[in-house]
């Protein structure tokens, strides 16, 4: 048995208002039938960023050269900035029986719902507009263009993820503690498949 995948979905920047390495890292670090997926990237690593632990940073044309050859399951471009699901990482991780979690966009979240992989679809949302903005400003990360780009992005999403049958679960992030505590409860049953799984292996 391989074990599902969560598609975890953050409009741009709420995945950051999370924040992943607070909120996806903290459930790594909760159970080892955990890995976070990171995806392959042509935007420039921000400062402290380490490749292969946020992204996998790659050029244009190695990456447009990938997508030509099938090689992801899912790819999107943002503001400029191409992003990937590589399908041989994604499978390697499965072969060693663990939960891969996918932080990925809303085009992707369709381009999976087309494949054969039978995910759990997460939406994190911020409690608003005003503060999604307030913590995006607060990274001091974004161009004022970038910034107004991701806020448009988000609003639209926020629209989309409305959709009946979209998502399995939305999670407002208005209380961090709280927001995992509601996490932890989704994921609850494919950590106790995992342990199983691997207790008979």
């Amino acid at each position: 048995m391989k074990a599902s995948p969560p598609s975890w979905r953050g409009s741009p920047g709420w995945g950051h208002a999370f924040p992943p390495w607070t909120g996806l890292r903290w459930l790594v670090g909760l159970n080892v039938s955990f890995f976070f997926y990171s995806s392959d990237t042509t935007r420039n690593p921000r400062p402290g960023e380490v490749n292969g632990k946020e992204y996998h940073f790659v050029t244009r044309e190695a990456m447009q050269t990938r997508i030509e050859n099938g090689d992801f399951i899912e790819h999107t471009e943002f503001s400029g900035n191409m992003y990937g699901t590589s399908k041989e990482a994604f499978q390697d991780v499965q072969a060693k029986n663990l939960i891969c979690i996918l932080d990925i966009d809303m085009q992707g979240v369709r381009s999976i719902k087309r494949t054969d992989l039978n995910p759990i679809y997460i939406s994190i949302q911020p409690p608003s507009m005003e503060v999604l903005e307030h913590r995006l400003r607060d990274r001091k990360t974004e161009s004022e263009e970038s910034l107004q780009k991701r806020l448009h992005a988000a609003r639209v999403d926020m629209e989309i993820s409305k959709e009946q049958g979209l998502f399995d679960t939305v999670i407002v992030n208005d209380n961090l503690e709280e927001a995992h505590g509601q996490l932890k409860a989704v994921l609850l049953e494919e950590i106790q498949k995992v342990k199983k799984t691997n207790m008979s292996s």
